[in-house]
């Protein structure tokens, strides 16, 4: 069977595509044979060598895969052979190891999806439970109104503009072109601003009648993080979940102490806190699932490759060229 392997750190070009063994389900196990593969920002860290889960070397950098059980190992009862599965390295003993045609992994692991199933759309699931556990599980408090989404064509943001119009949410957006508002608002934006010609504090306001919004997600930090501060509604939350962002130039605390009279948070999210928590993310994940099952979420596809042309499809992701999730087929 074929795999992309990484044996060096560097650039795109460090991926190569390998002949391997094929795997053998143990027990407890399930063979999966691959139908799409995601291309995701933790694989570029792999590939560069940076990650802070690094798998073991020579890896394969990819995180999420769907397919079809092909066999499966001693006591595995709850999972038969032909049945369409997701598998997220998140819910793997090591990341990484999806840019494969085979892989054998616990059946604890994969999550069943329903029949006729898109394998190119689920495969973006794993993007979206981070939007939804920001949404859903970090105890905002009752009666949220709307949300400012930076970045709101990517693929974080974009899963929130359409996780928090289903749930019926308000939601004004931002982009730095466009094409990526024209994304946006397709998404189910209500309202997005161009953050490179628009004065962005101001058209929140305005178009929140001097109010602000309830949460607001950043996804870049950056010098002008605290304006965020500036757009939140009384007892407001901003939210960031970019660790390996550059820092603000002004003093956070301060632009909070200043803004006290609304009661402003501040809050860091990061995925990987369910890694103390499997069940936890487990049924976020199942959560997920049932949305896209019942079309109220419809994940984006923008580019579609040969598992052959993984060097490609990082370069792409890094260049920022494609809107919606690159996607490699065996």
């Amino acid at each position: 069977m074929r795999t992309v392997l990484i044996r060096s750190y560097g650039g795109p070009d460090v991926l190569e595509l390998a002949e391997q063994p094929m795997p053998k389900p143990g027990a407890g196990e399930v063979l999966i044979r691959t139908k799409a593969m995601g291309v995701s920002r933790p694989d570029i860290l792999i590939r560069k060598g940076v990650y802070t889960w690094m798998p073991p070397m020579p890896a394969s950098p990819g995180n999420e895969l769907t397919g079809i059980v092909e066999a499966v190992g001693a006591g595995v009862d709850a999972i038969r052979p032909g049945q369409a599965v997701l598998l997220s390295a998140r819910d793997m003993p090591v990341r990484g190891g999806c840019y494969t045609e085979f892989i054998a992994v616990p059946a604890t692991a994969v999550y069943l999806l329903p029949d006729g199933v898109d394998f190119d759309q689920a495969v973006v699931l794993p993007t979206y439970l981070v939007a939804y556990a920001m949404l859903n599980d970090m105890g905002f408090r009752s009666g949220l109104r709307s949300v400012f989404v930076a970045g709101a064509s990517g693929g974080v943001g974009g899963a929130l503009v359409e996780l928090a119009k289903a749930r019926g949410l308000e939601v004004i957006g931002s982009a730095g072109s466009e094409e990526k508002a024209a994304q946006a608002r397709a998404l189910g934006a209500d309202h997005v601003i161009n953050y490179r010609t628009d004065p962005m504090i101001d058209r929140v306001m305005e178009l929140t009648g001097g109010r602000g919004v309830d949460v607001a997600f950043d996804h870049i930090i950056g010098p002008t993080f605290t304006d965020y501060l500036h757009i939140l509604a009384d007892l407001g939350t901003l939210v960031f979940y970019n660790i390996h962002a550059p820092m603000p130039e002004k003093d956070v605390f301060r632009e909070i102490c200043a803004l006290s009279t609304k009661s402003p948070a501040l809050r860091c999210f990061n995925i990987h806190t369910y890694d103390k928590n499997p069940p936890e993310r487990r049924r976020l994940t199942r959560e997920v699932i049932a949305l896209h099952a019942s079309g109220k979420i419809k994940p984006r596809v923008g580019a579609r490759l040969p598992m052959a042309q993984a060097a490609e499809a990082h370069r792409l992701l890094e260049d920022g060229a494609v809107l919606g999730k690159i996607v490699l087929h065996p």
